[in-house]
């Protein structure tokens, strides 16, 4: 198929994730203060969005905690630089088995699951732009870890975003999560413009091959906006692949930890990378403000 290069570009930093990276590099944020600056210092680099999951500021754990995400939305809202706030909403459907020969009862040691409400609420309470909607269940990663969003999860989360006006960012891990999308559309659940976030390369969704991910992009259609990312060794090759397949780009901590061999990163390094690639091959990289009118996002202050 003819190349379709995208020539106007957004890029997302997904700042720290919920991954257990916080150990493993001193510049991955742990504080709701950590998060916001350095999703600031992303923004100043050239981060049209900003993707924030938020952590137990004492133990770098992953956490849920409306505080949390209060803080995180306040302090980028107050500061003098613009981004568009794309908050998680992905936390809430991990379930861990127990061994091989005894599944039941699960593992209270990493198992979180709330109903739709709850895993919603910090969004009602911020109002971002968009938020995060993991569009599928799957083995993630190693052991006995499945994240679970079940079709009427999927449903009602959908139906609650839209109906605070936030955008939804499908999170697409394989090929049926596509499928799902798409359905979540035909229902009215998600309404247009859509966006989408082609998550490649995580155990064990879609590997990050060529092959695999042009499958990815040949199923999304064409009226809709993507993004894609990959993890790890990939995620700094991903940015090239998503610009000339049509689509947007992602960098951040959450996926990768490194700017070269050898060279931890901070998300502002990873960003001013990004963008020397994407404009290397002749795009232009866009900034909140079209991000917004593309995408039809409202900025809005938190309630209260």
């Amino acid at each position: 198929m003819p190349l379709a290069m995208n020539r106007d570009v957004f890029i997302t930093c997904a700042v720290t994730g919920s991954g257990d990276t916080a150990g493993k590099s001193p510049h991955v944020p742990r504080s709701p203060k950590q998060i916001a600056e350095s999703a600031i210092e992303a923004a100043k680099a050239g981060a049209a969005v900003v993707h924030c999951h938020v952590r137990d500021p004492e133990t770098g754990a992953p956490s849920r905690r409306n505080n949390l995400y209060r803080e995180v939305t306040e302090r980028i809202r107050d500061a003098e630089v613009d981004v568009v706030l794309n908050l998680t909403a992905g936390m809430g459907g991990d379930m861990i088995f127990g061994n091989t020969e005894q599944p039941l009862p699960l593992n209270p040691n990493g198992t979180d699951m709330a109903g739709a409400t709850e895993r919603v609420s910090h969004v009602a309470e911020c109002l971002p732009e968009i938020c995060t909607l993991d569009c599928g269940t799957m083995n993630f990663s190693l052991g006995d870890y499945v994240m679970t969003n079940t079709p009427s999860m999927l449903r009602a989360m959908a139906k609650m975003m839209t109906d605070l006006g936030v955008r939804p960012e499908i999170e697409a891990f394989d090929t049926g999560h596509l499928w799902f999308a798409k359905q979540l559309v035909e229902e009215g659940l998600i309404e247009d413009p859509v966006l989408i976030q082609l998550c490649m390369g995580i155990p064990w969704g879609a590997p990050d091959d060529l092959n695999t991910y042009m499958a990815m992009v040949n199923n999304v259609p064409a009226n809709w906006t993507f993004s894609a990312f990959s993890i790890g060794r990939n995620a700094m090759a991903y940015p090239a692949a998503a610009v000339l397949a049509g689509g947007n780009v992602r960098v951040g901590l959450e996926d990768n930890l490194y700017v070269g061999k050898g060279q931890l990163a901070t998300n502002a390094q990873l960003v001013d990378k990004a963008v020397n690639i994407i404009e290397s091959m002749g795009a232009r990289v866009i900034g909140p403000a079209e991000v917004r009118e593309k995408l039809k996002l409202t900025k809005r202050a938190p309630r209260g």
